[in-house]
């Protein structure tokens, strides 16, 4: 009797140990699946490893410029000839500073409507009151947004009287192909308001109708006529109300179509995972890199591992310059000449401590390493948890100047993933 109740005893023993065992197995599989799931950290540079044992420095970096073209959504850098020899428009580097800190780092992704700002001056360059503006660089997958006609008004001359009108309304028409639109309109209203005679200085229009119909039908951009009348409707002397023209005035004055667009780029998530104790989101923006203890080791290399300390330094955010002029970019950007990416180097050992801002699956797969279950498994990686756009300001192959954001541009704070 007890020997048959010392049997049961052992196999009751031995199931449990073996359900329990596979509740572990489970886990672990689990874990793997979740881990391979994780790109390698090394899949960018594979390519790179192939090319660089057979090809030169010269094809190398070539292949590299390219790479990086493609994450500024170009195929080839835009001509820079002539670029050195432009001003930019004041209002495109009033928006860039407003926008963007001094690294080209974004200040707040709502600032900016869209992600893309283009300026277009005039080609037609004519004393009269009509416009018109290219916009062949504007993809058709691009949602408009707003399209702005900017008109700098003159001072009016000192020779002129004024006495009997104080104000005028200025009108912008779209003109329109009548056989086209089988229509006996020649033109289409955008925009109509009351502007002091007297006053001087930049107006602004919006024409988004106007750029909407352009960028889907082509051929249809005939361009844009300004009408000047009095308060009681009568057509106005253009000697009164004189706009600057891209002929006779300097560049700063010239007539500029400013054109917000979206090209379908999900939105920064700047702002997002931002610690409700920290509500300073300058705090958190790339700064210099942490000052290391007043000690021998802050001159030391972080992949240097001595007896001492015995692993890595601790998962952490450290500098890394993106240099334009370097890549050979500082022809056609105009700001920034450069930026801070940072990236993130360390260890993530086991117990992770909040400092380390893990996730669950890290602490998890933290254990496992630690319990040594499977070799296979190893520590979780000191990666970006946090991630800002930057913005460009730059010229385009037609010479206009554009503003860009783009999305998952800087290390803003690392963690173990």
């Amino acid at each position: 009797m007890c020997e048959t109740h010392g049997i049961h005893y052992s196999l009751h023993n031995s199931l449990f140990r073996a359900c329990k065992m596979f509740t572990l197995v489970l886990l672990v599989a689990s874990t793997c699946t979740l881990v391979r799931a994780r790109p390698s950290l090394n899949y960018l540079e594979e390519p790179y490893t192939n090319e660089s044992a057979q090809s030169g420095p010269e094809e190398v970096r070539s292949a590299a410029i390219k790479r990086l073209l493609a994450v500024f959504g170009m195929d080839d850098p835009p001509a820079a000839v002539a670029h050195r020899r432009k001003q930019p428009p004041q209002y495109m580097l009033d928006l860039y500073n407003t926008v963007a800190d001094v690294d080209g780092v974004t200040k707040d992704p709502y600032l900016l409507e869209g992600n893309t700002v283009r300026s277009f001056f005039d080609k037609l360059h004519s004393e009269q009151v009509e416009f018109r503006f290219n916009l062949s660089t504007v993809a058709r997958t691009e949602k408009i947004l707003t399209a702005e006609l900017h008109l700098f008004k003159l001072r009016p001359q000192p020779t002129l009287t004024f006495s009997r009108h104080h104000y005028c309304q200025v009108s912008v028409y779209q003109l329109l192909d009548a056989t086209i639109t089988n229509s006996t309109l020649e033109r289409k209203l955008l925009s109509s308001r009351l502007i002091p005679i007297h006053s001087n200085g930049w107006e602004v229009f919006t024409i988004t109708q106007a750029v909407r119909s352009w960028t889907v039908e082509e051929g249809s951009n005939l361009g844009l006529q300004v009408v000047v009348r009095t308060l009681g409707g009568s057509q106005m002397e253009l000697k009164l109300i004189r706009f600057a023209s891209g002929r006779s005035h300097h560049q700063s004055k010239q007539p500029m179509l400013v054109l917000f667009t979206d090209d379908g780029r999900r939105r920064s998530t700047t702002l997002e995972g931002i610690d409700p104790d920290n509500s300073q989101v300058t705090s958190i923006l790339p700064q210099t890199a942490l000052a290391a203890p007043a000690s021998s080791r802050s001159a030391r290399s972080v992949d240097q591992v001595t007896e001492e300390e015995g692993a890595l330094k601790p998962c952490q955010r450290l500098p890394l310059y993106v240099d334009f002029e370097e890549i050979g970019w500082s022809g056609w950007i105009v700001s920034p000449r450069g930026y801070n990416a940072y990236h993130c180097k360390g260890s993530c050992p086991f117990p992770l401590g909040q400092n380390m801002r893990p996730t669950n699956h890290a602490t998890v797969q933290s254990i496992i390493n630690a319990l040594k279950l499977i070799k296979s498994i190893e520590t979780p990686c000191c990666v970006p948890d946090k991630l800002y756009s930057i913005n460009l300001l730059y010229f385009d192959d037609d010479e206009n100047v554009v503003l860009k954001q783009y999305n998952d541009m800087v290390a803003g704070s690392c963690g173990c993933h």
